[in-house]
């Protein structure tokens, strides 16, 4: 069984390996070098967890107790915007799930727990950058996302809560 709960300072590292998992979503690519998963522009999706702001939740495999999961959002301004930025006001969210647990309803959990949680702080809309030909795409469609952008290679999506 997986159990979902708030993410806190304790899980930056496993936010950051989530971050890579999120960045080498295509098995069927390269692994990525060091210094793309270590980019400014990708770092700053983890750097500092968490700062004002931040939330996130994980997932917990509730017979080994390992972590399989994360979806984060973060707010970014227009002088260092995220990859899925719309403005100001409207967070970014980042998700990924370990492999041996993708496609059994983890990424959905993800999202609906940190859709709650965003809409009890009050947040009015989420926003995501995703590639072209990622499946995620269905998922984040299921949860009424849509397209706003797109622009080389990729889709920025917005829910509006």
């Amino acid at each position: 069984m997986i159990v979902v709960r708030l993410a806190d300072s304790n899980d930056t590292s496993f936010l950051e390996e989530m971050l890579e998992a999120a960045l080498q979503w295509n098995p069927g690519r390269p692994p990525l070098s060091a210094a793309t998963v270590g980019a400014p522009e990708n770092r700053r999706y983890v750097e500092g967890w968490p700062r004002a702001g931040d939330l996130g939740v994980v997932a917990v495999d509730d017979v080994d107790q390992r972590l399989v999961g994360a979806a984060w959002l973060r707010y970014f301004s227009e002088n260092a915007p995220g990859y899925g930025f719309i403005d100001a006001s409207i967070p970014e969210i980042s998700i990924a799930v370990v492999p041996d647990h993708r496609g059994h309803g983890v990424g959905d959990r993800l999202l609906t727990e940190l859709e709650r949680h965003a809409r009890e702080r009050g947040i009015t809309a989420l926003s995501l950058s995703t590639e072209d030909g990622n499946p995620s795409v269905r998922l984040y469609e299921r949860h009424g996302y849509r397209r706003v952008r797109c622009s080389g290679g990729s889709s920025t999506m917005r829910l509006d809560l």
